[in-house]
């Protein structure tokens, strides 16, 4: 079940700490190949901490139907019990 809009769940936690880690291995790549091989862990650790919290905020403001600041449409009812 997708989340609703103000409200996240496990699949939305454990893909935020997905894009967290692939922002991070992204980050540390580049940090290689234009510095000359130079890391810390400011500059992966930061970059994916805010990719994290970027992640979560906009499943945060998503609805079920996967739109952006907009609240969830009213659930249809069956009213002929098929």
């Amino acid at each position: 079940m997708k989340s609703t809009f103000l409200s996240i769940n496990w699949k939305d936690f454990l893909k935020g700490l997905v894009v967290a880690v692939v922002t991070a291995v992204l980050s540390g790549v580049y940090d290689i190949i234009s510095a000359g091989g130079a890391l810390t862990m400011k500059s992966i650790v930061l970059p994916a901490v805010l990719a994290f919290i970027a992640y979560l905020l906009k499943n945060l403001f998503t609805n079920s139907q996967d739109q952006l600041l907009a609240l969830e449409p009213p659930k249809v009812i069956d009213t002929q019990g098929k």
